[in-house]
């Protein structure tokens, strides 16, 4: 039940709020805050800058002030350009209830979650999608355009799977007033912000401080943390660079405990010999957890769902559940914070591709250094340079003249109509890189991001036990930084993660920085396929998705045929489409949806058309 400082009702307007504690400052806070004004804001998020917001305020807060309350001095301070100055994972609610307005914004990067519904003469906003769609008190329609990314490279930030609710964007804030709505962007990343220094030290010495920050920052736990440790140069970069720092006395966190998973299933998860050199450097033992076939969260799509015997599930990503080995994990530890290395491989130049370097080149003309450039990654590549050439050219011209890439084609067992209307959607919105400012490697930083906010985006809540899951990675100031310096420093034609291998000499052991990249072939879903076989030829045969236009039944069982003989390498989209397929059935049954998923496809098809 809501302690009376965890609600605000007034004048036709009710906010609740429960809070998950994770800071000192925050055991002490009451929210809703109201503010001399009148203003009502409720916070969810951990704020990295306080010191420096707090110098910087005229009605001066003490250092032990609660997060809502620096972020209330700053609002009543400067409005809503005080969103570009909050550094750190937010979303935020501010209701006026003097002129009847309603701002709802969140972090750059779109780590927390913040939905909002308009119907008629009521807002509703959440934290939690759960809430607007069960207490709704309607059915919805399925938004196609999320349908449409989620067969692809999922979908748009701002969407989600129900036409009415939508998602506020990264970056972003939503400002709702009666009979009015608009959405502005508070905050874009400086295209021209550049870092040139003399030497490789130089940037590798920036390099470890930002990176120490953005760990740092995410250590700030009155209870122990607990960190991903999978082994690979991303998670244990993270894990050793907050020893360092918890040796050194600079982090709030009493203690860092790590968690490990491991398959011996599947013949390319070889990541237990590698998590336990980083083991033996902290002289410590994590805790490891089987995910083999016997872990109810990777169950074939249709057990997944009857598992859960007809509950919600919001969204056809994972569903917020946690095997009952991490639950014990994280109940025996009492972590209620998990590190998480998402972004290393995009950030730090896992995937050593060379468009981006050459398309600086070709855009400054620097013919010579392209010359030199194209012949190296040639050799590393194993590729014609003038092969290389061209697919960094073709990015100068727009995707309806050059076409796309095979690989982001849509998947061949889609709709022709739902192809057509959905173009941009099913290959990742693709766009043309300019020759003009800002430099093409910005772009494709930029575009990846963009990726990464998708991701996160879909990313479900715990539903048990609760934890906040936090990305080093994606810190703004070690993206900025990232961002700034030149391509060739991150990725090299020899060495991927250059800059980061490089800084992190004697913090990481050898063997994981000069391992070999990590392997990714997973049979689970092959043999998934097959063992489920009789019921996924069935499914075709009364498909939700073909009744709404979407999936061709007889290509997506001929695409199952060849995967299941392994003929096809469209695992992980097979696999989301039988989910998706799983996740409508589900929701039918339920009675969210606006359609009658009960009837015969073709009854379906008639009403519909």
């Amino acid at each position: 039940m809501l302690r009376r400082s965890q609600s605000y009702t007034k004048a036709g307007t009710t906010i609740l709020y429960n809070a998950f504690r994770t800071t000192k400052e925050a055991r002490l806070e009451e929210q809703p805050l109201v503010t001399k004004s009148g203003v009502v804001i409720t916070w969810d998020g951990r704020l990295d800058n306080r010191t420096e917001l707090i110098s910087k305020l005229i009605n001066p807060l003490k250092a032990t002030a609660a997060d809502v309350e620096i972020v209330a001095g700053a609002y009543e301070q400067w409005g809503p350009d005080c969103f570009a100055r909050l550094i750190g994972d937010w979303a935020l609610s501010i209701w006026n209830p003097n002129d009847h307005s309603l701002i709802l914004a969140k972090d750059p990067i779109g780590v927390r979650h913040l939905y909002y519904s308009i119907e008629n003469d009521q807002i509703t906003w959440s934290t939690i999608l759960d809430a607007l769609v069960l207490f709704a008190d309607r059915t919805f329609a399925i938004c196609e355009e999320y349908i449409a990314g989620w067969f692809a490279y999922l979908p748009a930030a701002h969407l989600t799977p129900y036409v009415g609710i939508d998602a506020v964007p990264p970056s972003s804030f939503v400002l709702l007033l009666p009979g009015r709505c608009s959405i502005s962007r508070y905050w874009d990343f400086d295209p021209s912000k550049r870092l040139r220094y003399r030497s490789d030290a130089e940037y590798e010495e920036h390099f470890r401080v930002v990176f120490a920050t953005a760990v740092q920052r995410r250590l700030r736990s009155d209870r122990p943390v607990l960190a991903e440790l999978s082994g690979g140069r991303d998670s244990s970069a993270i894990v050793c660079m907050a020893d360092t720092i918890i040796t050194l006395g600079d982090a709030k966190t009493p203690r860092l405990d790590t968690v490990s998973y491991y398959d011996d299933s599947e013949p390319n998860w070889d990541d237990h010999s590698y998590f336990t050199k980083v083991e033996q450097k902290r002289g410590r033992v994590g805790f490891h957890i089987d995910c083999g076939p016997g872990d109810p969260v990777r169950e074939p799509p249709f057990e997944r769902l009857q598992s859960r015997n007809y509950q919600f599930v919001p969204t056809p990503a994972h569903d917020g559940r946690t095997s009952m080995q991490i639950g014990i994990c994280l109940d025996s530890q009492g972590n209620r914070v998990v590190l998480s290395g998402t972004g290393g491989d995009e950030v730090m130049g896992g995937v050593p591709v060379p468009t981006p370097e050459i398309q600086d080149l070709l855009a400054s003309a620097r013919l010579r250094v392209l010359a030199h450039q194209l012949k190296a990654w040639a050799l590393e590549k194993r590729k014609p340079w003038f092969q290389l050439f061209f697919e960094a050219a073709r990015g100068f011209f727009p995707p309806a003249l050059v076409g796309v890439s095979k690989d982001i084609r849509p998947i061949p067992w889609l709709q022709l109509k739902f192809v057509k209307r959905h173009w941009a959607a099913l290959t990742g919105y693709p766009s043309r890189v300019t020759l003009c400012h800002p430099v093409p490697s910005f772009q494709d930083n930029v575009s990846t991001l963009n990726g990464l906010r998708r991701q996160l985006a879909c990313k479900a809540l715990p539903s048990g036990p609760l934890y906040e899951k936090s990305y080093p990675y994606l810190d703004r100031s070690l993206l900025e930084f990232m961002y700034a310096i030149p391509r060739e420093q991150s990725v090299r034609p020899t060495q991927r993660r250059s800059l980061m291998r490089r800084a992190l000499v004697g913090i990481v052991p050898d063997e994981i920085l000069n391992r070999k990249r990590k392997a990714f072939v997973v049979r689970a879903p092959l043999l998934a396929i097959s063992k489920d076989w009789p019921k996924l030829v069935e499914m075709t045969q009364h498909m939700v998705t073909s009744s709404l236009g979407i999936v061709d039944p007889e290509c997506l069982l001929a695409a199952l045929q060849e995967a299941r003989h392994g003929e096809e390498m469209f695992a992980l989209r097979l696999t989301r489409t039988i989910y998706m397929e799983s996740w409508l059935r589900n929701l039918g049954a339920l009675g969210i949806l606006t359609v009658d998923i009960t009837a015969k496809p073709e009854l379906v098809c008639q009403a519909s058309s």
